[in-house]
Order: structure tokens, then sequence, then C-alpha cells
């Protein structure tokens, strides 16, 4: 019998590639794909309802509250998906033994270490997004045994959401400048990489629980990564600067590097 999955946050880049890569059953994997319209995790009563009527092997939850700048204006938004509509999806996967695959973040951290970031460190986000997130896995850590929190770091699609990759295409083909800092540092790390990880993960069903980190191989800087995709798409006559003294209102972490 086929393994049910419930990949929440439907619509965003990284349900949108899972869709695409595993939609048709080929890994003997049933998926139910779900947006914020079909099933939105900060109605409690909803969600809970939705997992007592279907039964559910696993939940991949790709919904989330990812807009960092606006997170620090308005955080009572951030922390309802990211934190409350989490903890309501953990007790919903409680009481329906459904294993919860949690999509988290680098920027749990902050970025000071010198190294790349472990399980083992001590996270300490610098902003509100961030905490956002870590209060969002600290209620899984309580609520459930069986669970995977998977952190991430830069996070993109080259065909799907709104992302640095297709922010910089979009630049280019417009024939503007391109500012970009290089005071951050981090692993680029493609959707299809990270869907392909997760399906993985259900297919050997390890019983091990817990923090995971993953991301692609490669360190670099934004500016760096923004000359690669120049440089993929044949953009290389666009110019490209590294930004001086390049602020957001949002604090990032200067380190995002997660091994």
């Amino acid at each position: 019998m086929n393994k049910r999955v419930l990949v929440t946050g439907a619509n965003g880049q990284l349900g949108k590639t899972i869709n695409e890569l595993f939609s048709k059953n080929e890994v003997n994997l049933e998926f139910t794909f779900v947006t914020k319209a079909t099933l939105d995790i900060t109605k409690e009563v909803g969600l809970k309802q939705f997992f007592k009527n279907n039964k559910f092997d696993y939940c991949i939850n790709c919904a989330a509250y990812t807009n960092v700048e606006q997170a620090e204006k308005t955080p009572e938004i951030a922390y309802k998906v990211n934190a409350e509509g989490v903890k309501y999806l953990a007790e919903a996967c409680k009481q329906t033994d459904t294993v919860l695959i949690h999509i988290s973040t680098d920027y749990v951290f902050d970025g000071e270490k010198k190294e790349p970031y472990t399980i083992k460190d001590k996270p300490n986000p610098i902003n509100e997004y961030g905490k956002s997130k870590l209060l969002g896995e600290q209620y899984i850590q309580d609520i459930l045994k069986e669970y995977f929190i998977i952190r991430t770091s830069w996070l993109y699609s080259n065909k799907y959401g709104n992302n640095f990759y297709k922010t910089i295409l979009e630049k280019a083909k417009a024939s503007e400048a391109i500012f970009v800092t290089d005071e951050q540092k981090g692993s680029p790390t493609s959707t299809e990489s990270l869907a392909e990880y997760l399906i993985e993960l259900i297919i050997n069903r390890p019983n091990h629980y817990g923090i995971r980190h993953f991301s692609d191989d490669k360190i670099m800087t934004w500016y760096e990564f923004a000359n690669q995709i120049l440089k993929e798409h044949s953009y290389e006559h666009i110019k490209l600067a590294k930004a001086k003294n390049y602020r957001t209102f949002a604090i990032r972490p200067k380190n995002s590097i997660l091994l």
C-alpha cells in the first residue's frame, strides 16, 4: 500500500517543485497537495478536522510566511503562520499519527559563527522571521516525537515563486544594472535538490527523528551567486556591482552556511 503524503503550501516554490517531480506516483507515494485556500494551517478547527477526515502517513509542511522584510514591520503575521500555524499542524499530526516533515531556515542562527552551523549549535535568531521560525521548531519538539525539522539556506527555484534567482534574471532581461551585497555568505539551495532529499527521506523511512540540515554544497556570497546566474544565462554583459553599505530593514545573518 502506498504511503500517503500531504504537502501544505503547494503554491510555493518548493511545493510546486515536489508536485512537478513526484506527483505522477513513480515513487509509489500518493500525494495530496493543498494551498492556503484549500487548507489554512492557521485555522485550527478546520485543520484538525481535515486531518481526521483524511489519513496521511507524512506531512511535508511547505506553508510559511517568508517575507523577511515585512516580518519586521508586522511580526504578528509571521508568528501566526510560522509559529501558531505550525503548532496546530504538529497537534494535528500527533492526533492522527502523521510524521511531520517541517521546512525551517538558516535564519534561526545569528550568523556570527565563522564555521558552518551544525545541528548542535544553539539557535539565536536576529530578526522576527528567524524568531518566528524558531518558535515553530520549538512547538514541534514539544508536541511530537516523530518529526523531521529540515533547515535549509537560500532556497530558490529557477521556475517558481519570487526569489533571488528569478529577480536577477528579470533585471538582466530588462538590461538593468545589478547591485548585490557580498557581505553575506551561504549555500544557494535549489528546490529540486531539497525536494529529492525529502522524498528520499520518506522512501528510506529512517526512525532517527529530529533536526537535520540540508543545502547544496557550493558556498558563495550573494554577489557570487548573482554572477553565476548571469553566466548560466549568457548575461555576462550586464553590469554587476558589489553594493556598498548594503542595508535592509531586517538584520540578516552574515554566515548562513549549514552543515
